[in-house]
């Protein structure tokens, strides 16, 4: 094995071509000055755990590169033959999982458990301590609250709990067992419970009944008083748009068959608030407000687009609830995962389209419900997570003639040829474009949706670019002397035509990722003569927030447009952001330290939106990360028309994404 000295060199080399971060390489380092007689392999290992957090993983899983090093370093998608410089499959020739993990063995660095090493060893995967205790942490809390399952629903009034659900839920017009009731049924029986499904599949529908069904069995009986709930999500765009639909859900809500349906309509909150918001976020720091020590107060939180809550900050959440306080997460667990490490989500539902149910559970669900759950999904060997877990099987967004469903479905079930029989049915509400060198075709869509590339559907708005909100935005601009309420009002018209269209890429950088994209279509934009510029601050212009700002009461994903508005000194540039309670917040565009240009988002910030068009744009050659779940995240944000545009021949980009999954190394579930 190489001296110390080599193998920080190495590392120093790595981090010059950005293979591996600077950060990574301190650590290392800072790891080497603490332990100077630390192996090689050690300090290695640190150094990728290290990067590996930073690519999403928890960990690092010394199996998996042994098995396959390739995938530990930034390294570009066409390689890299700089000669002479070694690769972790070059340094790691010869050693075994034994020989690493005996490397790995240092009094002062390497932990097997609760201590105060900078790493923790766990079986095959290697940790940096704090996210081993976050890992821990999370893992207790869960278990934890399913160990209290059998005492909730002892404690429910069986019959009272059929009636609710009974009134709720009027006979299902689907084949099947109703999944919307069947979730309702077994949230309220849990302390800890987790409904996932696709687009469309009703999960904000199912969770406002399920809020109707637990404050009704609350306003009843002697010591009646109506829980205090908490809706949140992890971003601002995810919170607006669940707030949005949580307010339609609850005027619609059949309360006709409970006691008291206006009071229990009443004691649903319709606020929805960002996590960050919700547990007091500490400036300049990773601490909250509320923690153990200063538990929420509420018996009740709902978060939505869970997909999105890296292992961190589920951590903060469950040391924050108070021990008493159910928790619901909501998602898609075929989304993309958090930006930041876990995949948290994914990981709790991985078994949820098969069920898993124990007969104990089946009985229960039937006797509270009247539904019945299909044999092929009950397993007396399943686990008491499998009980808190429940997926919606039919989507109500996307029927069988809907090309998008079929597509999403084909591509999440990573069947390549299922996803070129979808393209060749020829679906109305899809659509394909190969991008030309001289942007005639994406001018064709980010300006006008490519509306001729689809079947005209009269039920249903016309596929549109940014075209459409440009022109509500000029036509609806009110007089300098309007109110303020009626500048408001123009802010929200011009917001809402701005969510018409969206183009979605894979990439940051390049010349088809969002910064190059950025400042192209806002040059095709002002060719056209709906801009009045394209460079700097200029009306029209929509911003994406990039980093929290407490001062302003803006998150990390938070869009606004940028509009020529009256103000007390006259008419400037402002930028509207829509409030989470349905307001207009108004900020001058000089206090905005930490935005980007939106015409072109990546797919991971598109999470938690969705656009009536959505266009997802595919670089001319295969990338990292492109996977599977990119793509079918990119195709659901589009709830009526679908573009798959691409820089070269989309299917061979397309098809090896589609079969290649995302898989963070994480010992959430470990045995």
């Amino acid at each position: 094995m190489m001296p110390q000295s080599e193998m920080l060199a190495l590392l120093a080399r790595w981090a010059e071509r950005g293979w591996l971060r600077e950060l990574d390489r301190a650590f290392a380092a800072f790891l080497a000055d603490e332990a100077p007689d630390a192996s090689s392999l050690l300090l290695l290992a640190a150094a990728l755990a290290s990067h590996q957090l930073g690519r999403g993983h928890v960990c690092l899983d010394l199996q998996a590169t042994l098995a396959d090093s390739s995938f530990v370093l930034s390294l570009p998608p066409d390689g890299d033959d700089e000669a002479g410089l070694l690769l972790p499959s070059a340094v790691l020739a010869g050693i075994d999982l034994a020989a690493w993990q005996a490397a790995l063995q240092h009094p002062v660095l390497t932990g097997h458990g609760s201590g105060a090493s900078p790493l923790v060893l766990a079986g095959a995967r290697l940790y940096l301590r704090r996210y081993w205790q976050y890992e821990v942490d999370v893992r207790a809390a869960i278990e934890e609250r399913l160990t209290r399952t059998a005492e909730q629903r002892a404690g429910l009034p069986l019959a009272a709990l059929k009636q609710a659900l009974d009134a709720l839920f009027p006979p299902a017009q689907h084949a099947g067992a109703d999944w919307q009731k069947l979730a309702c049924a077994l949230a309220a029986g849990n302390g800890f419970s987790i409904i996932t499904g696709g687009p469309g599949t009703g999960k904000t529908t199912t969770v406002v009944r399920l809020l109707a069904l637990l404050q009704s069995l609350a306003l009843q009986g002697d010591d009646a008083r109506p829980l205090r709930i908490r809706l949140a999500a992890p971003t601002g765009k995810a919170a607006a748009r669940l707030g949005e639909s949580i307010a339609g859900a609850v005027r619609q809500l059949p309360l006709d068959g409970l006691s008291d349906g206006e009071a229990i309509r009443t004691a649903i909150p319709v606020e929805v608030t960002t996590l960050h918001r919700l547990l007091g976020s500490k400036p300049d720091s990773r601490h909250f407000r509320h923690d153990a020590t200063h538990p929420l107060a509420l018996d009740l939180l709902v978060i939505d687009e869970a997909s999105m809550i890296d292992l961190e900050m589920m951590a903060a959440v469950l040391a924050a609830l108070p021990a008493s306080a159910r928790l619901i997460l909501l998602g898609d667990k075929d989304q993309l995962a958090s930006v930041e490490a876990g995949a948290v989500l994914g990981e709790l539902c991985q078994r949820a389209r098969e069920g898993h149910y124990w007969p104990a559970t089946r009985d229960w669900l039937a006797a509270a419900s009247g539904e019945h759950i299909d044999a092929a999904l009950i397993d007396a060997g399943g686990t008491a997570l499998d009980q808190a877990v429940v997926m919606l099987r039919h989507s109500h967004r996307f029927s069988a003639a809907s090309g998008i469903g079929q597509l999403a479905e084909a591509v999440n079930a990573g069947d390549a040829d299922a996803v070129q029989a979808v393209w060749a049915h020829g679906y109305g509400d899809l659509a394909r474009i190969e991008l030309t060198p001289d942007d005639a075709a994406l001018r064709d869509l980010v300006i006008d949706g490519a509306a001729a590339r689809f079947s005209t559907d009269e039920s249903k708005a016309a596929p549109s670019g940014y075209r459409h909100y440009l022109q509500v935005m000029a036509a609806q601009h009110p007089a300098a002397t309007a109110d303020q309420t009626v500048f408001d009002d123009w802010a929200r018209a011009v917001l809402a035509a701005h969510g018409r269209f969206q183009l979605l890429c894979a990439l940051r950088r390049g010349p088809w990722g969002v910064e190059g994209l950025n400042q192209r279509i806002a040059e095709l934009l002002h060719a056209e003569g709906l801009l009045p510029a394209h460079q700097g601050w200029y009306a029209g212009r929509p911003v994406l927030v990039t980093r929290n700002d407490y001062g302003l009461g803006l998150m990390n994903g938070d869009i606004g447009m940028t509009l020529s508005a009256a103000g007390e000194d006259g008419t400037k540039l402002r930028v509207a952001f829509p409030a989470g309670d349905g307001r207009i917040k108004w900020v001058l565009p000089s206090r905005l330290q930490a935005v980007e240009t939106v015409f072109a988002m990546t797919v991971h910030k598109s999470q938690g939106s969705e656009f009536s068009h959505a266009a997802l744009l595919l670089p001319d050659r295969l990338n990292p990360v492109l996977t599977r779940e990119l793509v079918y995240t990119g195709i659901t944000r589009a709830r009526l028309w679908f573009t798959l545009a691409s820089a070269g021949p989309d299917w061979q980009v397309l098809k090896p994404a589609i079969l290649r999954r995302v898989q963070r190394a994480s010992g959430l579930l470990a045995d």
